[in-house]
């Protein structure tokens, strides 16, 4: 069924269940444009949010390249040796990844942060501890 979906223009009303995806702690991925939603074979698309005063733990994404488009709130991300290295967007910031980069999402801010997420070619998620 799903792949008849691919044939024609689809909409998704809606983020979907978190889940229905692989998470993080300090965060919450929405699966919105995926596999088992509309057929795809190489995009992820969901609204990530994170509560204010969050942190995240280590992970990196695999072979997936991951871009993030901020809707509200700040994201600052770690990354670098012992994550001492740091990069930060707000509304109306896209956010890049590259593929197997070690990092950490956090929102240590007092307002909640929403983005739309986008990764290719799945939401691959390989948390690394702590």
């Amino acid at each position: 069924m799903a792949i008849e979906r691919m044939k024609v223009p689809y909409v998704v009303h809606g983020a979907q269940d978190p889940n229905d995806t692989i998470q993080t702690r300090g965060m919450v991925r929405q699966p919105a444009i995926t596999s088992s939603t509309v057929g795809v074979r190489q995009v992820w698309m969901g609204l990530v949010t994170a509560a204010p005063n969050d942190y995240g733990q280590p992970h990196h994404h695999g072979e997936a390249e991951t871009a993030a488009y901020v809707i509200s709130g700040k994201v600052r991300v770690y990354y670098g040796e012992n994550f001492e290295e740091v990069v930060e967007a707000g509304p109306g910031d896209f956010l890049y990844v590259p593929p197997h980069t070690p990092h950490i999402e956090a929102n240590p801010f007092d307002e909640p942060h929403t983005a739309i997420l986008v990764r290719a070619p799945d939401n691959i998620v390989i948390n690394l501890g702590k």
